[in-house]
């Protein structure tokens, strides 16, 4: 990439972006060319892209620029020239899609249907995050393209699957970024980076080309600092291809971002669904998400204690999980490249498929009447997004298949039952652990917190998000920038 003697500076905010190109302020070439440079300072460190498109962004922004000037900036177009970032997991015309694993895979001939309708939109894709193989962990590393580091503190993981795309928004390199979420992997990351992240109903955001992502419990969602660019983002990739499987209703979330709710009945929920692991909420997490559920009563609402009954969901997940991760697999280059712990998830899909795994689809249907008996007394549950605040890079190095598993499920055990459900969630920033007493530098290790609603509930739970956006204003905290032009673990 090409040395810049311009200063490095932070990406506003995706809907500042959008009104600055369309005023004449500032030119998309300009946006692009500070991204990228961003991009490259930090990469030593953060490390966020496993991609970076320079030449064709660049080529891209002067074709946004072109129609700039023509006045084709408007509502068909809310992000003409705006730099973004999507996930590895998603298709750029050109560019290959390795989903975080090793080998020579083929450039594809289109773009996938969610990055068709960003192009639409207008927006210039900068390059492809981050994630771990497959999108299996909720952390961002691999020995293909090395550790992806927190911008808050880069001795500790982002997060993931969706690491890259949330430390590139954290960091400030893009204003917004689509990540996926399987099992929590676009709010995980938004909560240890302090971010707004988004899993969209089922079906909103297209996963054309496959009809449906991981037998269903994937979705694609946007990470952002705000709630209104979250949402920005959110009704510009929505929509769906010919081929989708899901297609819900429409619901307009733009609005809603800039509406305050009505008096809200929230149940605050901290039991954890059944896995047969050990696990705990951290006495930090527990007490920020508390502190949010104190504030959302003095901004008005019911607060009450209750549990969703989730019964015996975990049996369900892990036969659409790892038939999912069987099935991209097979495009693999090289078997042998995979990591053990994939090769194993492999063989436990291929023993879970079949009559289990249309067993484990069936029972949705049952589990969406059980759970959803919760929304007959309350309109939103809010619950932490994860049970510890993020570990450090290298916590799940070396671990065997089943200790990785046991150790993912003590950091992340709240968030994947809504992707088995295909309901929207809503991370939201719900500040900051103490760093380690050996680091001690920054602002210590984000929180999250969730907002969980029923089938189409998007509008209300942005709605809500932003109301407690305007409370707390999460939005004005940056992690320090020395630490992200130096190697991690120096002072």
């Amino acid at each position: 990439m090409a040395e810049s003697t311009e200063p490095v500076v932070r990406a506003p905010g995706l809907a500042e972006q959008a009104r600055a190109l369309a005023a004449g302020e500032v030119t998309s070439r300009e946006l692009t060319r500070r991204a990228l440079d961003r991009i490259a300072a930090t990469q030593p460190v953060v490390n966020a892209f496993r991609l970076v498109r320079e030449e064709a962004a660049l080529a891209e922004a002067d074709a946004a620029d072109a129609a700039l000037a023509r006045g084709l900036a408007g509502p068909e177009r809310p992000l003409l020239g705006v730099p973004l970032a999507v996930k590895d997991d998603t298709d750029v015309a050109g560019e290959p899609t390795a989903f975080g694993c090793d080998g020579t895979f083929p450039p594809k001939a289109c773009d996938s249907e969610s990055v068709r309708r960003l192009r639409a939109a207008g927006a210039v894709i900068v390059g492809k995050t981050n994630s771990p193989e497959l999108g299996q962990w909720p952390f961002t590393e691999g020995p293909v393209f090395g550790d992806t580091r927190n911008p808050w503190n880069p001795d500790h993981t982002p997060g993931g699957s969706s690491g890259g795309s949330a430390a590139a928004v954290a960091a400030g390199l893009v204003a917004a970024a689509l990540g996926s979420d399987g099992a929590g992997s676009v709010r995980i990351p938004a909560a240890w980076t302090h971010l707004v992240g988004i899993k969209p109903q089922r079906g909103r955001i297209s996963t054309w080309p496959e009809a449906e992502a991981f037998n269903g419990i994937t979705v694609n969602g946007p990470l952002a600092r705000t709630v209104g660019d979250a949402a920005l983002l959110l009704a510009a990739a929505s929509g769906n291809a010919p081929g989708d499987l899901h297609r819900p209703a429409p619901v307009d979330v733009l609005p809603a971002a800039d509406r305050p709710p009505e008096r809200l009945r929230i149940a605050l929920s901290t039991g954890m669904p059944f896995t047969a692991t050990p696990k705990a909420l951290d006495p930090l997490v527990e007490s920020a998400v508390r502190a949010l559920a104190e504030r959302l009563a003095l901004l008005g609402h019911r607060v009450e204690e209750a549990e969703p009954r989730y019964g015996p969901i975990g049996l369900t997940f892990v036969p659409r999980a790892t038939a999912g991760v069987r099935t991209w697999s097979e495009r693999a280059p090289e078997r042998r490249l995979l990591d053990p712990r994939t090769l194993g998830a492999v063989r436990t899909g291929r023993l879970l498929g079949g009559p289990l795994l249309r067993a484990a689809r069936a029972a949705e249907a049952p589990l969406r009447r059980r759970v959803g008996r919760i929304f007959h007394r309350y309109d939103v549950v809010l619950a932490p997004t994860t049970a510890t605040p993020p570990p450090r890079v290298g916590a799940f190095t070396g671990l065997s298949g089943w200790q990785t598993d046991r150790t993912m499920i003590a950091h992340c055990p709240y968030a994947w039952p809504w992707n088995v459900l295909g309901w929207p969630a809503v991370n939201v920033p719900a500040g900051f652990a103490p760093a380690p007493v050996d680091e001690g530098r920054g602002p210590g290790l984000p929180l999250g917190a969730q907002l969980l609603g029923p089938e189409g509930s998007e509008p209300l739970l942005v709605s809500l998000a932003a109301e407690l956006e305007a409370d707390q204003r999460w939005y004005e905290r940056w992690p320090d920038e020395a630490p992200l032009h130096r190697p991690a673990g120096r002072p």
